[in-house]
């Protein structure tokens, strides 16, 4: 068994060579990152073939490949909290109208909210054209145990009311938020970068040389951590390969053969609401397919990585070097919508889970009196959910209580929710970067020049300017 996994470790070490080479030979970003995307695909598929689903070989390999995976993962997370401090705090240096932050802030979140109602009204409608039901499904001892766990967390779901999910966007203990203790730590940093930019911006009249020197301190502590956030995306193809090995080296194919119906019906409902996406842009008078194009590698990133906190980095650099939005949009987006409005983990995702167990509970789920509740709780619930594994789960928990739905049955789909997941994530990046786009494009602060040109720097070479 040590021999296959050496040998399959010294075929990884091939294709990370490989896209070195095409590194080193000045290949774009978008095409590493579907070079990683695709050999992960397709090795990782070797591999369960090979050695068959659950095999020890496979678990002992993705064991090593993890390193690379998760590695970068935890890079880009050990890089959120800086970058939004000094992106954001930079920001509002730079503004001359401070009414503008309430107007990001709000077309911000306004645009991830609407278009969170937007995405359950298609997941309904998915679950309606598709017959999505669990009424007759059975439950293997897999997701009866999931059953159990999720019924376990249901008292933490309701403890949960907007008023105290609104109190606790307020930092305490600003420094704790700085270590992603809560789940709502980055909607807090931002809250808190907010106050140090106004409370700089208040001084600079009164106390010029004391404003002159803190600027010029941000300005030092902005040049080193964008500088750090491109040693990090340098790495992505790689990270990409390696998340996308483990997916599919390790899925069940049986399994999610058995709930293929729900898998064919998310991933419609998810398809047709990043068409909403770009008909949106192409609403605000930009190129759509040119926006397409350069959000592809973070759409993958978020993909195979499967977490949306993880991606505001990569996200924030599409947004500001691709999109030509300026910084301190691009970080709001960023930042709010890893935890406000997601697309397909808070709207997607609930909704068609609670139009399928109604039907359980004797419930007509296409009624009005069901189905109006239900896109109001969506929208309010999805303030919060957390921008990482498991943060769906909890989105549906907060429905189905709400709902008075019975919980447990939301197991059942625990053998496809890892692919299910994949798609969600990248809706919920698109999402957020649509908010953003379409904000800046209505404060006229999009670079057109940016945003039009076809030779855009790459994420992981361009230096960004202080």
């Amino acid at each position: 068994m040590a021999i296959n996994i050496i040998l399959n470790l010294l075929v990884a070490l091939l294709v990370f060579a490989f896209m070195f080479h095409q590194q080193r030979k000045h290949a774009t970003f978008t095409v590493r990152v579907f070079t990683g995307l695709g050999l992960g695909v397709l090795l990782g598929a070797a591999v369960q073939w090979l050695y068959g689903a659950g095999s020890p070989i496979i678990a002992g390999t993705n064991e090593y490949i993890d390193i690379v995976g998760s590695g970068y993962v935890k890079l880009l997370q050990m890089i959120i909290m800086p970058l939004i401090m000094v992106s954001i705090i930079s920001a509002i240096l730079k503004l001359k109208d401070a009414s503008s932050l309430g107007k990001i802030s709000a077309l911000t979140i306004g645009t991830l909210l609407i278009t969170t109602t937007v995405a359950a009204a298609l997941g309904i409608l998915m679950a309606k054209l598709f017959g999505l039901t669990a009424v007759g499904l059975t439950s293997s001892a897999a997701e009866v145990a999931r059953g159990v766990q999720l019924q376990g967390s249901l008292e933490t779901a309701k403890a949960l009311s907007l008023p105290k999910l609104l109190v606790s966007f307020v930092p305490t203990n600003p420094f704790l938020d700085m270590t992603g203790a809560r789940k709502t730590s980055t909607i807090a940093v931002v809250v808190f970068s907010i106050f140090i930019g106004i409370s700089a911006t208040g001084i600079a009249a009164k106390k010029p040389e004391i404003f002159a020197s803190f600027e010029n301190f941000m300005k030092v502590a902005h040049a080193i951590v964008m500088r750090m956030v491109t040693l990090v995306l340098r790495l992505t193809p790689y990270g990409v390969f390696a998340l996308m090995f483990e997916v599919v080296a390790s899925s069940s194919y049986t399994d999610i053969l058995k709930l293929i119906n729900f898998v064919v019906a998310s991933y419609s409902a998810l398809i047709l609401m990043f068409l909403v996406h770009l008909a949106i842009i192409a609403g605000v008078g930009l190129n759509p397919l040119r926006f397409v194009k350069k959000v592809f590698p973070v759409l993958a990133f978020a993909f195979t990585s499967r977490t949306s906190a993880g991606s505001i980095p990569m996200s924030v650099q599409t947004q500001t070097q691709r999109l030509g939005t300026p910084e301190g949009i691009a970080n709001f987006a960023a930042s709010f919508g890893s935890t406000i409005g997601q697309n397909g983990c808070a709207g997607i995702y609930p909704a068609m889970l609670a139009v399928m167990i109604a039907p359980t509970v004797g419930v007509d789920p296409f009624t009005i009196s069901f189905l109006l509740p239900l896109l109001a709780i969506i929208t309010i619930g999805s303030v919060g959910v957390a921008g990482v594994g498991g943060g769906a789960t909890f989105a549906a928990l907060i429905v189905l209580s709400a709902m008075d739905l019975p919980v447990a049955l939301a197991g059942l789909l625990i053998s496809v929710e890892p692919l299910i997941d994949m798609g969600r994530t990248a809706l919920n990046v698109s999402g957020s970067i649509t908010a953003g786009t379409v904000t800046s494009r209505v404060m006229g602060q999009t670079d057109l020049a940016v945003y039009n040109s076809d030779d855009a720097p790459d994420l992981d070479e361009a230096e960004h300017a202080a």
